[in-house]
C-alpha cells in the first residue's frame, strides 16, 4: 500500500490550570526565592489532520510562564497548518524559526513542545502503536520512584506515611526534598526515611539551593545512607561545581531538569557534571529535542531519570539503552481519563496507541482560554 499524503488541518491550543490540593514547598520556598506552589498551568495542543487523524500533547509551567507559553504558541502555530504531520523535525524547525526573535530556548521552545509532542502522539496513533514502540523500545516497563509525597511542607510523619503508601502501590523508590535552613534537620529527615523504608531505593533533591561548600559537606554526611542520587545540589547552570561534586562523592549526582535546551545539557555533559541526567521533554522543546539529547547522554555513558510528566517520559525512558528511572507524580491524574500502572517497583508502558491518554472532562472544565488555529 502506497503512502497517502496528509496535512494538518487545525491545531487547538488550550491553557488549563490544575489546582493542587495542598500548597507545595521545596527548598526554593525556604530560601525565599519562590512562593509555595498552588497550581500548575498546562498548554495543551490538539492536532487534527485532513484525513481525520488526531494527536494531543502538552507542556507546562510552575508558578509563572503559563500565559507566555500559550501566547507564543498562538503566534507561531499557524506555520504548521497545511504541512505533512509526519515531517516532525521539519515542522519543529519551521515553528522554531517562526518565533526565533525571542530565542531558541525557554518559553519559546516550551511553547513548541506541546505541538511537537502532539505530532508524535498522532504519528504513533496513525501507526496503531504505543509511542515507545514507534520509536523503538528496549523494555516494556521502567523503574519508578515517587516524589510527590516527599516535599518539605509535609511533616516527617506525613512523608513516612506517603512513602509506605507508594511502596504498597508498587512504586520502586522514594525521593524526598532537602535544603532546609537547618542542615541538621535535613539529615534527620533523610536518616529517618532511610530507617523507615529499609533497603528501598532512596533519593534526595536540594532543588539548587546549596552552595558548593554545603553540598560537599552534606554529601559526605549522606554517603552512609546508600542514596541512589543527590539531585540538583547546586545551581542548575553550575556545571563546574556539579563536576567537582560528582568527582568528590561516591553518591551519584543527578541534574538537568531546569535546563531549557539541548545546548544547555551539552554543557553539563561536556563538563562531566553529573552521573544521571534529568531532562524534561516539555522544557527542552518536545520529543524531537529530547531524542537528540538521549543520543548525547548515552554516548557519554550517563544514566537517565527524566523529570516530571511521566505520561510522556515513560515512553521515552523505555527507549533508552541503559536502565532508566521515571518520576511518579499523581498530580496530573485529573487531566486524563486513563491511568498508568505500577507493579513490583516498575511503571508499565501502556499498550494503547500513541501516548495512550485522552483529555478528561475535568481538564476541559479547568480550561481558562482556548483557540483553534486553521487555514486563514
Amino acid at each position: 500500500m502506497s503512502y497517502s499524503p496528509d496535512a494538518i488541518a487545525s491545531i487547538t491550543l488550550s491553557s488549563i490550570t490544575l489546582p493542587l490540593n495542598t500548597p507545595i514547598s521545596d527548598a526554593k520556598v525556604f530560601t525565599g526565592r519562590q512562593r509555595p506552589m498552588t497550581e500548575v498551568v498546562f498548554l495543551f495542543a490538539e492536532i487534527r489532520t485532513e484525513q481525520g487523524h488526531e494527536g494531543v500533547g502538552f507542556s507546562y509551567s510552575k508558578r509563572a510562564g503559563g500565559p507566555a507559553q500559550y501566547a507564543h504558541a498562538k503566534e507561531v502555530a499557524g506555520a504548521a497548518i497545511g504541512e505533512d504531520p509526519n515531517d516532525i523535525e521539519k515542522l519543529y524547525t519551521k515553528l522554531l524559526w517562526a518565533g526565533a526573535s525571542v530565542g531558541r530556548s525557554g518559553v519559546a521552545t516550551q511553547a513548541l513542545a506541546a505541538i511537537d509532542i502532539a505530532l508524535y502522539d498522532l504519528k504513533a496513533k496513525r501507526a496503531d502503536l504505543p509511542l515507545s514502540k514507534l520509536l523503538g523500545s528496549h523494555r516494556d516497563s521502567v523503574r519508578t520512584y515517587n516524589t510527590s509525597g516527599g516535599f518539605l511542607n509535609a511533616s516527617l510523619d506525613e512523608v513516612k506515611e506517603a512513602a509506605s503508601a507508594s511502596i504498597e502501590a508498587g512504586i520502586g523508590g522514594i525521593k524526598i526534598k532537602v535544603g532546609l535552613p537547618d542542615n541538621a534537620e535535613d539529615l534527620r529527615r533523610v536518616s529517618a526515611i532511610r530507617e523507615h523504608i529499609g533497603d528501598v531505593p532512596l533519593m534526595v533533591d536540594a532543588n539548587q539551593q546549596w552552595d558548593r561548600t554545603t553540598a560537599l559537606r552534606l554529601g559526605r554526611r549522606l554517603e552512609d545512607l546508600d542514596l541512589v542520587w543527590i539531585e540538583e545540589p547546586l545551581d542548575a547552570y553550575d556545571a563546574e561545581g556539579h563536576a567537582a561534586l560528582a568527582h568528590a562523592l561516591d553518591t551519584p549526582i543527578a541534574t538537568g531538569e531546569m535546563l531549557a535546551s539541548v545546548a544547555e545539557h551539552e554543557r553539563l555533559i561536556d563538563a562531566h557534571a553529573c552521573d544521571i541526567i534529568q531532562p524534561d521533554a516539555p522544557r527542552v522543546g518536545g520529543i524531537t529535542q529530547f531524542l537528540r539529547l538521549l543520543t548525547l547522554a548515552d554516548r557519554a555513558g550517563l544514566d537517565l531519570a527524566p523529570h516530571f510528566a511521566m505520561e510522556i517520559h515513560l515512553h521515552l525512558a523505555a527507549c533508552y539503552p541503559r536502565e532508566p528511572w521515571v518520576e511518579h507524580f499523581d498530580w496530573l491524574d485529573p487531566l486524563f481519563n486513563e491511568r498508568l500502572e505500577t507493579r513490583d517497583g516498575r511503571m508499565l508502558v501502556p499498550e494503547r496507541p500513541g501516548l495512550g491518554f485522552t483529555v478528561s472532562e475535568q481538564a476541559r472544565a479547568w480550561t481558562t482560554d482556548a483557540v483553534t488555529v486553521t487555514h486563514d
